[in-house]
């Protein structure tokens, strides 16, 4: 692939690919007794991109799925595409399956003059598990417009309408979508891209390092008012339900920290900017959410968040007999206080 990018930007050479040196990052208490332990990687980055904390390997490559989805709708952004607010939002989402989410991922197509027929994300039933109970108690199959990607694709498919680029084959690496959008990661992300696979929706998905992710993120948020970086971060602060869903954590914790933007990813991804350019990526090897959400908040903590702000995202109580025995909760060197 021709990574040539745009602005002048100074790209780095792409991560190592290697086995990633995970740290312990989360610990499973139960009783009193450290009954597991989550590996996985952290990075924390000052106001001025230098790192802060760092804790496991934060410099191998990895994918981060979903994660670099506002990346992605940056690429989409600055090749033309005009969505704004709630249809932003979307591009840059992965949704719960709610109606507002079907509907706006139609009206995107619409405005293309496209229909669900012209996706090429899988089928797949709602990702929401509210939303996927009703849909099975309804006897729905899964469709391309429920899959929690939809709205992303169907943004891309504007996008080539727009350029005049081709439809069918719009999930190519070769084609110029997916090229436009591999310059973008590079530019923002600052290295080279190392792999590209395929994601679960079937788009390319380009790794780089958790550190390259971090500072990706932390320049859309400082971005100046009116780029492409801006418009999305904008979007996704003002409509977070419209980039995850209603209930969903990263929705929630955009709410509750000021100017926050924050983007999960399967397999255990986070990534969250504040407005004057400090961030937070992490990753949790096993690709458990229960760590995940924990050590995000943790991480946000040493970026100089609040903790008064995360009280909500320390972690759910583990049970016994039906009443809290324990919490899954970040090691000591990410929350000295635990």
């Amino acid at each position: 692939m021709n990574h040539a990018v745009p602005h002048g930007s100074c790209v780095s050479d792409a991560p190592v690919v290697r086995e990633p040196l995970h740290a312990p990052v989360a610990h499973l208490v139960r009783g009193g007794m450290v009954e597991g332990i989550h590996y996985g990687s952290v990075v924390v980055l000052d106001a001025d991109g230098a790192v802060a904390f760092q804790l496991g390997d934060i410099e191998a490559a990895f994918y981060p799925r979903s994660a670099l989805k506002p990346v992605q709708a940056v690429a989409m952004v600055r090749a033309g595409l005009p969505l704004e607010g709630e249809l932003l939002s979307l591009a840059a989402a992965s949704h719960s399956g709610e109606e507002r989410h079907l509907a706006g991922a139609r009206r995107i197509l619409e405005l293309a003059g496209l229909t669900e027929d012209d996706l090429r994300n899988v089928p797949d039933l709602p990702f929401g598990a509210a939303e996927r109970d009703t849909w099975i108690r309804e006897g729905r199959a899964p469709s391309r417009l429920a899959q929690n990607c939809s709205g992303k694709h169907a943004a891309m498919l504007y996008t080539c309408r727009l350029n005049g680029w081709s439809l069918k084959d719009y999930l190519d690496p070769a084609h110029p979508l997916q090229q436009a959008i591999a310059e973008i990661v590079e530019d923002l992300t600052g290295q080279g891209i190392a792999r590209v696979t395929v994601d679960g929706c079937g788009a390319p998905l380009f790794s780089v390092s958790l550190h390259g992710l971090a500072r990706a993120v932390a320049r859309i948020t400082t971005a100046p008012a009116g780029t492409p970086e801006a418009r999305v971060a904008g979007a996704m602060r003002a409509h977070a339900e419209m980039a995850s869903g209603s209930g969903r954590d990263v929705a929630a914790l955009m709410r509750a920290v000021p100017g926050l933007l924050a983007k999960d990813g399967f397999e255990g991804v986070e990534v969250a900017a504040l407005p004057d350019g400090r961030a937070v990526a992490v990753k949790i090897s096993d690709g458990a959410n229960r760590a995940r959400v924990p050590v995000a908040a943790a991480a946000l903590a040493l970026a100089g968040v609040d903790p008064r702000t995360l009280t909500d995202f320390a972690g759910e109580p583990l049970l016994g007999g039906g009443e809290p025995v324990g919490s899954v909760r970040p090691v000591r060197a990410l929350d000295p206080l635990s």
